[in-house]
């Protein structure tokens, strides 16, 4: 088949979903795939050949390195010009169209919230993962958490503040310490702090706020994390995260060694049953198919806390993942190829 597989863009997630995107395509090509890695801000401006034949030759491959540091978004913009498409790079949709199947190696607000997946339906290309309803639903971590409470999945209580909220008293002032601050769209851990005293949570909030314009504070629930995989009818093993010092920020989620992940986790058979029931409860839930990863706080009381779901969870060196399927027998060529077929089943129905 030829396979586009989108990477990059202007998510502050861009690091990651270029070393995703690096290892799907080349496990694609292991596995005989015409599959060309794109940029789906920076694009191509000159093909010099027939589309039929870029996938032939296959595309060069980007870093997959990623650095402690969340990327310059701005330097980005800077390195190309205009598109018609404004944030789709030039040729993004016609290599797109071209393609058997979109391989979605994207992650991050612009690749995860929906926005593309909705454009790709208009446009009649095939893509893998969630569509847009359950993409958007997921991406945004307030409505998300309104959707599990009121279908009894338990989560930590939260408020979502905007800007102009930022500064008020009364909302300051009725946190309960120690809390987490995160931005409401965000993945990767980036922009998220633990604040225990009221100096800490207004820095954090300020930090929070330099990556979108809503901001959700929650509870901070101490505890073991784990996370649960679904790759179309099975749940795969849990794997619990296990970070050297601090929590799972971006740093830790990338950087090997800097992480311990256990799979399967060191659960008891009834808490193990438990948490993967209530992950296909969230997956059921948040309209999410083909594939997803949901993110649970353990308490010392046995309390399953939903953390969030993974709409297009990553498939870095370090991502949680691919150790699940590999705990199972899958292998990463394996679980690639899964993700192209249950997605081309989807587009069936």
């Amino acid at each position: 088949m030829n396979v586009v597989v989108l990477a990059g863009g202007l998510s502050t997630e861009r690091d990651v979903s270029i070393s995703s995107g690096s290892l799907i395509c080349a496990a694609l090509k292991r596995a005989g795939h015409n599959a060309i890695l794109v940029d789906v801000f920076l694009g191509t401006e000159n093909l010099n050949s027939s589309i039929e034949d870029v996938f032939k030759r296959g595309d060069e491959l980007l870093k997959t390195d990623i650095g402690t540091e969340v990327p310059d978004i701005e330097t980005i913009k800077a390195t190309r010009g205009e598109s018609i498409f404004g944030d789709i790079g030039t040729n993004v949709i016609e290599l797109c169209k071209a393609a058997d199947i979109v391989y979605m190696g994207l992650h991050g607000e612009n690749g995860e919230n929906g926005r593309l997946q909705a454009l790709f339906d208009v446009i009649k290309v095939k893509y893998t993962g969630t569509g847009y309803l359950g993409s958007a639903l997921a991406m945004n971590k307030a409505l998300t958490k309104q959707l599990l409470l009121a279908n009894g999945v338990l989560t930590a209580a939260g408020i979502v503040i905007t800007n102009k909220d930022k500064d008020s008293i009364s909302i300051i002032g009725g946190i309960k310490m120690p809390c987490i601050i995160k931005p409401c769209s965000g993945g990767s851990s980036i922009g998220i702090s633990i604040a225990r005293n009221k100096d800490e949570l207004n820095r954090a909030i300020d930090e929070a706020f330099k990556y979108e314009n809503e901001v959700l504070i929650e509870e901070y629930i101490e505890g073991r994390e784990f996370s649960v995989g679904i790759l179309g009818d099975k749940v795969l093993p849990i794997i619990e995260i296990i970070p050297n010092e601090g929590f799972y920020d971006y740093s830790h989620k990338y950087q090997k060694g800097w992480t311990k992940e256990v799979c399967p986790a060191d659960l008891d058979d009834v808490t193990a049953k438990n948490m993967q029931d209530a992950a296909c409860k969230v997956n059921k839930v948040l309209k999410l198919e083909v594939y997803s990863r949901i993110d649970f706080i353990l308490d010392k009381d046995n309390n399953i806390y939903c953390l969030e779901a993974n709409t297009l969870p990553g498939m870095t060196p370090t991502s949680l993942l691919p150790q699940e399927a590999l705990n199972i027998g899958i292998s990463y060529e394996e679980l690639c190829e899964e993700i192209i077929k249950l997605s081309l089943l989807k587009n069936q129905e």
